[in-house]
């Protein structure tokens, strides 16, 4: 199983690691490590996360006010939003495909 994100969802990665690192030299990098480490639990536990919505489950990163929001798919996961804890709940549930 692999992870694939979401245009949107791949735009706010970059952004926030971007963000970091403007603030100190390699926090941008422990951001990305922080997801990676993330995801590889995720992926070897797709469901082990609790739901946010609907399909949609959430992994809280450690050590930064960030969630993954994802969606457990056939052959991959689906990351929906990489959205910060406290700003504009909600926001993502557009993102998410309707039948």
């Amino acid at each position: 199983m692999r992870a694939i994100f979401d245009p949107q969802a791949q735009a706010e990665f970059d952004d926030v690691r971007r963000y970091y690192n403007q603030q100190k030299t390699g926090l941008g990098d422990d951001f990305t490590e922080t997801v990676r480490q993330g995801l590889q639990r995720v992926l070897a536990q797709p469901e082990s996360c609790p739901v946010e919505f609907d399909d949609v489950r959430r992994l809280v990163l450690r050590r930064f006010p960030y969630k993954l929001l994802y969606s457990v798919e056939t052959d991959h996961l689906y990351v929906i939003a990489v959205a910060h804890q406290h700003r504009k709940p909600g926001y993502w549930r557009d993102r998410i495909a309707k039948p």
